[in-house]
């Protein structure tokens, strides 16, 4: 049995980004965030961490100097989980939070082409039905494209509907 794992299959290697299908690789990083640490996903959506020296020292605390390299390693994590195309999008941002706010901007668009998106999605939502000759597990998956998009972009739909 081969114990290696492909990309995106592994608890210690974040997933690669190359430039396609934003929502699914940012749905994955959340969770490999969130799995290294609550602090570095804090310091990737909240921004640096501060710290102050104490009175007296011009030194910082192990504890600060842990705090302050956060940002650094959220910097790192991030940068080997994007392409090098990707990467040319980011490379002038000097912070964690830049960088992952840069990225939804740059693939997901404004506020109002969101808006633009999530108006398509929804009309395809309501147009849908079976075509001919099509199977149910390509229907489903045509349907699973649809609300996850939906989703990916902040809507939801109630269960009820979606299983109607």
């Amino acid at each position: 049995m081969d114990d290696t794992y492909g990309e995106g299959h592994s608890i210690n290697i974040p997933p690669l980004f190359d430039g396609i299908d934003f929502a699914y690789w940012k749905t994955h990083m959340e969770v490999f965030l969130h799995g290294q640490s609550y602090d570095l996903w804090n310091v990737i959506t909240k921004g640096d961490v501060k710290v102050t020296l104490n009175e007296g020292t011009s030194e910082f605390s192990k504890e600060d100097k842990e705090k302050l390299s956060l940002n650094t390693r959220a910097r790192n994590i991030l940068y080997c989980a994007i392409s090098m195309k990707e990467f040319n999008c980011v490379s002038a941002c000097n912070t964690a939070k830049e960088i992952w706010d840069k990225l939804p901007l740059t693939h997901e668009g404004t506020s109002m082409v969101k808006e633009t998106k999530v108006d398509i999605l929804i009309s395809k939502y309501e147009k849908f039905k079976m075509a001919p000759r099509e199977t149910i597990s390509k229907l489903y998956g045509r349907f699973t494209d649809i609300t996850n998009g939906l989703v990916a972009l902040g809507e939801t739909l109630p269960t009820y509907d979606m299983i109607r």
